[in-house]
């Protein structure tokens, strides 16, 4: 039962979307309509500007952090080994900006909120994602193809410093998804149409 309502609030709190709650509050209108039309930190970036962009990134960083320490203070209640649970909460509050039920579903594509996440599980692996991402992004221009190297050497960083399996499996599933809700991205990359980080276009 205790776990259960672990992963519904790190859902509820995965769910929170930063970008948009920005975007009403501050005059902006429907985040999900101007743009990309996607919520994370790029898209309110190119709406808002830089600074509505930051906030909307640590807030993103933020919520994942929270729903995992979240789990870790309630599994503390549990006997044994709690491994795999802690990861299904994790997992809970990515799917949660994914798929958030305050907007019908329709989320973003998690890298920030996967960020804090593994803040929480491995800051050392975290951090040494940040200058793989920046790289990529000064090199290439691009913050989608900085965004899939960057989640993509998530379990392969787990797996050499020998984390725990669930750890691994963890960062493996989230990986997959930020690849998938990239799609469009990946397509746009292959056909040299994805629009630089730097320009006001939609991504």
């Amino acid at each position: 039962m205790i776990l259960f309502i672990l992963v519904l609030a790190a859902y509820f709190i995965g769910s929170i979307p930063t970008g948009v709650i920005l975007s009403r509050f501050f005059g902006q209108g429907d985040l999900q309509q101007q743009g990309s039309r996607n919520i994370g930190a790029t898209n309110v970036s190119r709406v808002m500007g830089k600074k509505w962009g930051i906030l909307t990134l640590i807030g993103d960083v933020f919520k994942g952090s929270l729903a995992v320490w979240l789990g870790q203070w309630g599994l503390r209640m549990l006997p044994g080994t709690h491994d795999y649970a802690l990861s299904l909460v994790a997992l809970a509050a990515f799917l949660g900006h994914l798929f958030p039920v305050y907007l019908r579903f329709k989320g973003g594509k998690g890298v920030a909120t996967a960020l804090g996440i593994f803040l929480v599980f491995s800051p050392l692996v975290a951090f040494l994602t940040v200058p793989i991402f920046i790289g990529v992004v000064l090199v290439g221009k691009y913050v989608s193809l900085g965004s899939l190297i960057a989640a993509a050497a998530f379990p392969f960083l787990l797996l050499i410093l020998d984390y725990p399996i669930s750890v691994v499996w963890l960062a493996t599933v989230i990986a997959s998804l930020i690849i998938f809700k990239h799609h469009e991205n990946i397509r746009r990359l292959l056909r040299g149409q994805e629009k630089p980080w730097n320009k006001k276009n939609p991504r």
